[in-house]
């Protein structure tokens, strides 16, 4: 059964920075502790930390999770570009120059991956460690040439084509809060990116999307069309380098300690998502499979990943 405060949007406070021209929304827990930066991915927002903010904050973390640009409580970019290197440096503008933090751990999937990975190969001497899951990761053809799986379901890139090559097309053909829901709550329910029935809580009664109260709460923030259009600039910028405001740094990482979690019930990453991420991060602590897990970790799999950061990160808490 759900907990009603892991679906309750003002479980905690949300502050407000402007950087970088974006006004951007972020939730900040256990000032004082290690600096954790958590960066969620698409289609989610900060509310897909919800379950482990608490937990984090209560092991010594200072938690800190925003909402990238264009996504949930921040604001869209004036200059329509929300690619992974806005992204990368909307957070070490926020992170370090409004927070004041020298050093930080990042922890991210999905978009929130390559956004922490750019973040750790463009500032190595910031970043004290990672921890990564389910997340796109750079094709390293020596490394990975033994792989079989190293490349996403072809079944299941269809939503990739159309938001990155036809994305006004598609926010018109999404023309309602409710179509826009349903369109977002697919990816938690009947396109397998979850474990199966994740996101399905049996008691709750029908009406809501996908049989579920907490699809409906990461659905609503995607309720606005401006923010959803937003939210697909992440996708154009695979396709048109029109859309992409600066060059990322996605490539082999030699020095960042990372912790891989890898949620294998995921349909969307690369079946051998494990074997890249080692192929990719010479100095790691794992891969580590995640039972009964999908792609969205934070969610499904909270104790996992609140027990595992602590874990990976004792020696910064002991301090």
């Amino acid at each position: 059964m759900t907990d009603p405060r892991d679906i309750d949007p003002s479980r905690f406070e949300t502050h407000h920075a402007t950087v970088r021209g974006v006004r951007i929304a972020f939730v900040r827990e256990g000032v004082g502790g290690v600096p954790l930066l958590c960066v969620h991915g698409w289609p989610e927002t900060k509310r897909v930390f919800w379950k482990v903010i608490e937990p984090l904050a209560a092991a010594g973390f200072e938690v800190i999770v925003p909402d990238l640009r264009g996504f949930g409580e921040s604001g869209v970019s004036p200059d329509g570009l929300h690619d992974v290197y806005a992204h990368s440096a909307d957070l070490y503008a926020l992170v370090h120059d409004v927070l004041g933090h020298d050093r930080v751990v990042l922890v991210g999937g999905d978009l929130g991956g390559p956004v922490v990975q750019d973040l750790a190969l463009r500032h190595p001497d910031w970043v004290d460690r990672m921890v990564l899951f389910n997340s796109p990761l750079p094709y390293l053809k020596d490394r990975m040439a033994t792989l079989r799986n190293s490349r996403p379901a072809r079944e299941a890139s269809d939503y990739f084509m159309r938001q990155g090559t036809d994305p006004d097309g598609l926010a018109a053909d999404l023309s309602t809060p409710e179509q826009r829901r349903r369109y977002i709550a697919t990816f938690y329910t009947s396109r397998f990116w979850a474990h199966p029935g994740a996101f399905l809580d049996q008691s709750q009664p029908p009406g809501h999307l996908g049989g579920s109260a907490e699809v409906d709460f990461h659905t609503e923030p995607f309720a606005d069309g401006a923010k959803l259009r937003a939210s697909f600039g992440g996708y154009e910028s695979s396709f048109h380098a029109a859309r992409r405001s600066g060059t990322s740094m996605i490539g082999h990482n030699p020095h960042t300690q990372t912790l891989i979690l890898y949620g294998s019930s995921d349909h969307v990453i690369y079946p051998d998502f494990d074997r890249m991420a080692a192929a990719t991060f010479d100095n790691h602590v794992g891969p580590f499979l995640l039972r009964d897990c999908g792609h969205f970790v934070p969610w499904e799999a909270p104790h996992a990943l609140v027990s595992g950061t602590g874990m990976f990160c004792s020696d910064l808490l002991a301090r």
